[in-house]
């Protein structure tokens, strides 16, 4: 007989079984929605201070106003309102490279530069350094630096000094978010500008020192704005404005000769 293994959860008749506790006996009312993720992606229940650094993370990925993600989700509710399951993976679907994803590219980005290093460095010259050959690596190769610059926070992002306290208090400023900070610092030296650390990307540096998955960087963005999107179609619900958003873009098309080849 087939057999298919999981260390997750199980069921019969009588009882849910997650993680080896019983759902509704040890679990529910007990275990936070923060906690039980990370247990569950973990295998280990985590600790308090890495529980009220997890979710301080979703917090601060949860919404950020009308982005293309709240737009899409908006736009397939107003044109599916039947399937709001539908209208969330819209708004999901949408975390890329620029939004949401950078925060899954800047984890990878902090890892590959530590384990290039093979060493951890042991003051904050030392990630300095380290922080300044990336940055000149990244400028001679023409590539980005994931994390650092924002199309609305031009000078400072509100998450990020937070963030960075909080990882503090609960002693998990670990060395992907050291050299984050690195980088925020020598950063200027390489490009001639000083751009801020991006909120997305110290969540990717936080996620990393909590000894997350690399690879799953992404999703825990994803979880965070799917309770955003909740929230931004609970609105569309109340007051909407997906309709005016169509017709704006509709009423305003202007139609463009295609140029000959």
């Amino acid at each position: 007989m087939a057999e298919y293994p999981t260390s997750l959860g199980t069921s019969d008749a009588d009882h849910i079984t997650l993680l080896g506790q019983d759902l509704a006996e040890d679990l529910m009312g007990k275990v936070g929605f923060g906690e039980l993720v990370l247990w569950m992606v973990t295998q280990r229940r985590p600790t308090q201070s890495e529980v009220r650094v997890f979710e301080s993370v979703l917090v601060a990925l949860a919404d950020h106003g009308f982005t293309p993600t709240a737009i899409a989700a908006r736009l397939t509710y107003l044109s599916a309102p039947d399937s709001l399951q539908g209208a969330i993976a819209a708004g999901l679907l949408g975390g890329g490279s620029r939004f949401l994803g950078v925060t899954e590219d800047c984890g990878q980005y902090l890892a590959a530069v530590l384990a290039e290093a093979g060493e951890i460095p042991a003051d904050d010259a030392g990630f300095d350094a380290l922080a300044l050959d990336a940055v000149q690596q990244a400028r001679a190769a023409k590539k980005f630096v994931p994390g650092i610059g924002h199309p609305v926070h031009k000078v400072r992002d509100p998450r990020t000094p937070r963030l960075i306290e909080i990882a503090t208090e609960e002693g998990v400023r670990g060395p992907h978010l050291r050299l984050f900070e690195a980088i925020g610092r020598v950063h200027p030296q390489v490009l001639g500008r000083t751009l801020p650390l991006n909120g997305a990307g110290v969540c990717g540096a936080v996620l990393a020192d909590l000894g997350l998955p690399l690879a799953m960087l992404r999703g825990f963005a994803l979880l965070a704005r799917t309770g955003g999107l909740l929230g931004q179609l609970a609105e569309e619900q109340r007051n909407p404005i997906a309709n005016d958003i169509y017709m704006h873009v509709d009423r305003n098309a202007t139609y463009v000769v295609p140029k000959s080849e």
